[in-house]
C-alpha cells in the first residue's frame, strides 16, 4: 500500500511540476515560424503560359472509350450487348476527351520591377485583376494590388 500511495504522490507532483511556467508573466511561445517578406513595386508584364497543349492528345479519349466500352459490355446479353458495348465505348471517349481538355490550365506569370531595382516573376497572383502598370505588393511572393 505505501508503494502504491508513494506512486500516487510523484505522479502527482509531476503533473503539477509539468504545468508550471518558467516564465514570470505567462507561458513564452516564441517567434513565429518565418517572417513575412513585404515588397512594393510596378507590374511590368502579365505574360499568359499553358500547361500542356491546346489540344487533347487523345489519351482521354481512348481510357475513356476502353472503359466505357467495358460497363457497356456489362449490360444486356446478344445483340443489345454489342450495342452497349458500342455507346459505351463512344460515350466514355468523348467523356474521356472532355475531362482531358479540361484538365489543360493556362497560368500567369506577373513581372514585377521593385522599389529597389530588382525584377521579380511571380506565378502566385493575389486577389483582383492587375494590369499591366498597376502599383503592387508583393507578400511572400504572393501579388495584390496596392
Amino acid at each position: 500500500m505505501k508503494t502504491r500511495a508513494k506512486f500516487v504522490l510523484v505522479l502527482a507532483a509531476a503533473t503539477l511540476f509539468g504545468c508550471a511556467s518558467p516564465e514570470p508573466y505567462g507561458p513564452y511561445y516564441g517567434q513565429p515560424a518565418y517572417a513575412q517578406r513585404v515588397e512594393y513595386g510596378v507590374v511590368e508584364s502579365i505574360d499568359l503560359y499553358r500547361n500542356g497543349q491546346s489540344t487533347p492528345t487523345g489519351v482521354g479519349a481512348l481510357v475513356g472509350g476502353v472503359a466505357g466500352g467495358v460497363l457497356g459490355h456489362q449490360i444486356g446479353s446478344g445483340g443489345g450487348n454489342t450495342a452497349a458495348t458500342i455507346a459505351g465505348a463512344i460515350g466514355g471517349a468523348v467523356v474521356g476527351n472532355e475531362v482531358e481538355r479540361a484538365n489543360t490550365r493556362d497560368r500567369y506569370v506577373v513581372t514585377v520591377r521593385l522599389d529597389s531595382g530588382a525584377v521579380l516573376r511571380v506565378s502566385e497572383v493575389g486577389e483582383g485583376q492587375l494590369r499591366v502598370g498597376d502599383r503592387v505588393r508583393v507578400v511572400n511572393d504572393r501579388i495584390y494590388r496596392a
